[in-house]
């Protein structure tokens, strides 16, 4: 195998505030451990490995590797979601890498799996799922050669994922049940799950 780049990569995006949640949405309890612990077990599962991007400080014991946003925004916040893509694709050693955000409790490892599988089949950078509520590039399987692109759209200030989704050559996976790709956002979310 010598100098070959593995395949498959994972990464849980665990940057963002919480501020509609109240509280630190990763660290919410589910099935006797954390929600980020929750799904980075299965993106693990599916990729092989799982790798948090946010604060070290703040999540170094759930037993995953951490990296910190590569570029801070104000008050030392990353720059949102999309930073976090950058980063993970800086980080990787992959071709092909799962992004998930840490919100998304009715993820499974198969849903992860099918996925990454779709991804390496494409000649997409991207392969994003769709409900019938739009994509979900927050759950996406995303070439390192995105990495590029990705850069730019922070240089440029053009934050919003569905931007930097039209400057990519990206291919929509459809999703007939919309359930697992649920996000909660609120306490109210979280209770109905």
């Amino acid at each position: 195998m010598g100098g070959e780049r593995s395949v498959r990569a994972g990464f849980v995006l665990v940057g963002g505030r919480s501020s509609r949640m109240g509280r630190d949405k990763a660290l919410l309890p589910l099935d006797g451990s954390t929600l980020i612990q929750h799904i980075a077990s299965r993106v693990q599962q599916a990729a092989g490995s799982a790798t948090l991007i946010g604060s070290p400080e703040r999540y170094e014991g759930l037993g995953y590797p951490v990296i910190p946003d590569r570029i801070q925004g104000p008050e030392g916040a990353g720059r949102g979601p999309l930073g976090g893509v950058y980063t993970a694709l800086c980080a990787t050693h992959a071709n092909w890498n799962l992004i998930v955000a840490c919100d998304m409790p009715a993820v499974t490892a198969d849903f992860f799996e099918d996925l990454l599988s779709a991804a390496e089949a494409s000649s997409a950078d991207c392969l994003v799922p769709e409900t019938a509520a739009g994509l979900e590039p927050l759950c996406a399987v995303y070439h390192r050669r995105c990495r590029d692109a990705a850069g730019q759209a922070l240089t440029d200030n053009l934050l919003k994922m569905h931007d930097f989704l039209n400057s990519l050559h990206a291919q929509r996976w459809p999703v007939l049940d919309p359930s697992r790709l649920l996000n909660a956002n609120t306490p109210e979310e979280w209770r109905s799950r």
